[in-house]
């Protein structure tokens, strides 16, 4: 692995314009790509896909889809994971993901970040090469959350287990376990207790 790859992933200053990353990007974009071309009964296919596509990812996983991975082979995903349609992940940085994890529809999980001043946002000449620099933080989806239709993770926010995430939300920074959180930016309404159980469910 390059520096360059490697200062990506540690949240240093990296250009995504490397031949490595360029390669990277592109195997993403195309197994993404594959992936939406299935229909939900293809299971094999979509496993294939899967397998290519993720750093790791453990059993019982599905992926609604349409989904679109920026690297993808930088995502982690654990036993029991369901994403409802159109799942955005940027894993410039890792993306973490545990067990019995619940995403609802149009939730993006976005480590990559550019610098507020535009003197270092801007594209620049460098041997000759348009380049731009950009960097991020990584994402942690601890076991046991469930994330409502329309949510955004940015980097450097871990969500701690069992938290419920709602809808519309922008998650800005760490989550304590066991939380309850609406807003933009997001903000922990309440802890999630015992007082929370439905007495109509069986369990």
């Amino acid at each position: 692995m390059e520096l360059n790859t490697r200062n990506m992933l540690e949240g240093k200053p990296y250009t995504p314009a490397t031949a490595e990353l360029n390669r990277y990007a592109r195997q993403g974009h195309r197994l993404s790509h594959d992936y939406n071309l299935t229909y939900d009964n293809q299971t094999e296919q979509r496993a294939a896909i899967l397998a290519e596509l993720l750093g790791a990812h453990g059993q019982n996983i599905y992926l609604q889809g349409p989904i679109q991975f920026d690297y993808g082979r930088f995502t982690t995903i654990g036993d029991n994971f369901y994403a409802n349609f159109n799942l955005t992940v940027l894993d410039t940085c890792p993306v973490t993901i545990g067990d019995n994890v619940m995403l609802g529809p149009n939730v993006s999980l976005l480590t990559a970040k550019h610098p507020l001043r535009y003197q270092q946002r801007n594209l620049r000449e460098v041997d000759g090469q348009l380049l731009d620099y950009e960097f991020g933080a990584p994402i942690t989806i601890e076991d046991n959350c469930w994330l409502g239709g329309n949510v955004t993770v940015l980097g450097a926010g871990t969500i701690g287990a069992g938290s419920v995430i709602g809808a519309g939300t922008v998650v800005t920074k760490d989550v304590p376990a066991n939380s309850l959180v609406v807003g933009n930016p997001g903000r922990v309404v309440r802890q999630i207790t015992e007082a929370d159980r439905l007495q109509n469910f069986p369990w």
